[in-house]
């Protein structure tokens, strides 16, 4: 960035367990302000700001009011946002063109064309893809992001590709920035055995196979319980929330099969899943191949990383394709089942973690907060 460097980054929105992670590393940095909008219903009548502090990770959060449906027709006709929340954001700037803001969602396109200083669009999904959202709509919201920021930030070469090709990014403006783990997962020497099992699952016999997340419809259930009912050995822990319904009638019958022949933790606060991850004897990552999952960046292959263990992953994120050796890829049940009998004849020793060390160091969000900073460093502002 040519000239001053920046009074205070701006963070909208800091709304996701991800995203504070990544704010909070990012305040350690530079001076930040994280913003956590309120969507309430009569959002656009309410004009108030709270402060939360966070204790894991380490964040002071801004609470605001969102009218709900903003960015949705008619309300954003109606009751557009980007006025009042311009004023209240740069009521905090001194110099408002030192001012840098990161968005999150396309949705804050018109609020990005109306910032007077750096804009970063940091997007971590294929947002055309979810279900419920007009991708048209999405598709010319990304492209007036694209207009109107400094830099694009997506987390995959894929994101990167769909942004050069459908919403006419430049490609001088992209840099890639993965998901990551805490810096604190990151053991001081490459941890070469499995930790003990947590208090809950402390009575489970070894082999401990072990899946993070979202126990949710982007998982390939058929497969996963195929491989459970044929790996008697192992006893199976699923550590996250197992509650969001999946549409598919056979994906859902598969995860009840599962549910009860695993060990199911619940939810876990995202500070604890460290200690899971690095008691595991092997992590399984299971998806399926869909959108908006296939083009994003894999949270679970980061935390699995830094814990050190072997991995099985399925081919369910282009990212993850890159990543052997680190881990191994499978496509059916047959060849996971496979994959977990080679490993368990080398006692789930596959001489890789220091190389997975090495690379979780890499891999953080410390890392990736710093990728932005040197990416707007080395930014040129567009002539008016």
């Amino acid at each position: 960035m040519t000239g001053s460097e920046p009074e205070l980054w701006h963070i909208l929105d800091a709304g996701s367990v991800l995203i504070e992670e990544f704010a909070s590393a990012f305040s350690l940095m530079a001076p930040t302000m994280a913003w956590a909008p309120q969507r309430l219903a009569l959002g656009a009548l309410e004009d108030w700001e709270r402060t939360e502090v966070l204790a894991s990770p380490p964040l002071t959060l801004t609470r605001f009011p969102l009218q709900r449906g903003y960015a949705r027709a008619p309300i954003r006709s109606l009751l557009p946002f980007e006025g009042k929340l311009l004023k209240r954001m740069l009521a905090h700037c001194c110099e408002p063109a030192l001012c840098p803001v990161i968005c999150t969602t396309p949705h804050y396109a018109p609020l990005a064309e109306r910032w007077p200083g750096p804009v970063i669009y940091y997007s971590t999904d294929l947002t055309s893809a979810y279900q419920g959202m007009h991708q048209q709509e999405v598709i010319r919201l990304d492209q007036r992001m694209c207009q109107a920021a400094r830099i694009i930030c997506p987390n995959s070469q894929r994101l990167a590709a769909y942004f050069l090709n459908t919403a006419g990014c430049e490609a001088g403006k992209i840099t890639i920035v993965p998901n990551a783990t805490r810096a604190g997962n990151v053991a001081d020497a490459p941890l070469l055995e499995p930790d003990a099992l947590p208090p809950d699952i402390a009575s489970l016999t070894r082999p401990v196979a072990g899946v993070l997340g979202n126990l949710a419809g982007n998982m390939n259930w058929t497969l996963i319980a195929d491989a459970v009912a044929r790996t008697p050995g192992l006893s199976w822990v699923f550590v996250g929330p197992a509650d969001m319904a999946i549409e598919d009638s056979e994906q859902e019958a598969a995860r009840a099969w599962t549910r009860k022949h695993a060990h199911f933790t619940g939810g876990k606060a995202y500070g604890e899943l460290q200690a899971y991850a690095r008691s595991f004897d092997v992590a399984v990552l299971p998806y399926q191949k869909r959108e908006p999952t296939y083009s994003g960046s894999s949270t679970r292959f980061y935390q699995h990383l830094a814990a050190c263990r072997p991995m099985v992953a399925t081919r369910g994120f282009a990212e993850l394709l890159e990543k052997p050796p680190l881990l191994t890829l499978v496509d059916t049940a047959d060849e996971m089942v496979a994959a977990l009998v080679a490993l368990q004849q080398k006692d789930f020793k596959d001489g890789l973690e220091t190389a997975r060390w090495e690379a979780s160091r890499l891999g953080t969000w410390d890392q990736r907060a710093r990728t932005i900073i040197d990416a707007l460093a080395r930014s040129t502002p567009e002539a008016p």
